[in-house]
């Protein structure tokens, strides 16, 4: 399969239309049309569902999704490693952070490098732990922060990060001391991401604790707002709440529970220079010179 093919496909899924994809690649409408007619004419069988609003992926497509963005991943490597041993500078670079705190400073490595590395674009993704860690091995990201998370990636920690309670300002508890586990299933529970795997979920499942959830959100300041209004209690990574200024209590677990957070990339020996280089960066700001030592020059 012409990789090409592969990454025009992808970005008409991401942009949603032909048009749009082809304005991003510089294509002509006609052009990208003809490039994906020609890729299911090979795959044998439709890829995209035309729609009033636009383009989405058929079933089929999605199953071939996963193979797609690696081929793409693949190939934007070969062109980076090509051109580095050229002396010249160009293609993407995609790194991502499950923590809004490590976003900005994924933000300020991003400026570092770009001032060492114009020709190169950076871009920034979010989500879950868990959904970045399928990024990685889709081939959709360079490099992300996550909490652990099993996968076929090498790992490169930061910090261990406590898990907490968080109470409205009237709790009982808020005045001090540990909020047991076994608590969770007792009182009104504000569940985050329900139904996907997080670092509360899998919590939950090893400990065997089946929360009383009442109220469920998309993310943690909407969770820590819906405590602050007596709603509920939470559970949250001690990191998020870095900044928060709400009139709430953040209790710690009994027993005492800790995620280990860190670098995720496909793999430390196979990665480009480019990623290599955003790497020293990142872990140069968070554990000095001898991050940087470890992963080499």
């Amino acid at each position: 399969m012409d990789t090409e093919k592969a990454e025009v496909l992808l970005r008409v899924l991401e942009a949603g239309s032909l048009s749009a994809a082809a304005e991003r690649l510089g294509y002509t409408p006609s052009g990208v049309s003809r490039i994906v007619a020609a890729l299911e004419a090979e795959t044998g069988f439709p890829l995209l569902r035309r729609e009033h609003r636009g383009v989405r992926p058929t079933a089929e497509c999605e199953q071939l999704l996963p193979h797609l963005h690696r081929l793409a991943a693949a190939q934007r490597q070969y062109d980076q490693e090509a051109a580095a041993i050229l002396g010249l500078e160009r293609g993407q670079l995609t790194v991502g952070s499950s923590y809004g705190s490590y976003v900005a400073r994924l933000a300020r490595a991003a400026a570092a490098f770009s001032r060492e590395h114009p020709g190169i674009r950076v871009e920034i993704m979010t989500g879950s732990s868990t959904e970045l860690g399928r990024a990685l091995q889709e081939g959709r990201a360079d490099l992300c922060v996550i909490s652990r998370r099993e996968g076929a990636f090498d790992w490169v920690p930061l910090q261990r990060d406590p898990l907490a309670a968080v109470v409205p300002a009237d709790h009982p508890l808020a005045g001090g001391g540990a909020f047991p586990l076994e608590r969770f299933s007792e009182e009104p529970f504000i569940d985050i991401l329900p139904g996907e795997e997080t670092d509360n979920s899998r919590l939950f499942r090893e400990a065997h604790i089946q929360p009383r959830v009442r109220f469920a959100c998309r993310d943690s300041l909407s969770a820590l707002t819906m405590v602050e209004a007596g709603l509920g209690v939470t559970l949250v990574n001690a990191l998020l709440l870095e900044g928060w200024r709400g009139k709430t209590a953040a209790l710690p677990l009994s027993p005492p529970q800790e995620v280990e957070i860190g670098i995720a990339v496909p793999s430390l020996e196979a990665v480009s220079p480019a990623g290599r280089r955003f790497l020293a960066l990142l872990t140069s700001e968070e554990a000095g010179p001898a991050a940087e030592a470890e992963l080499g020059d």
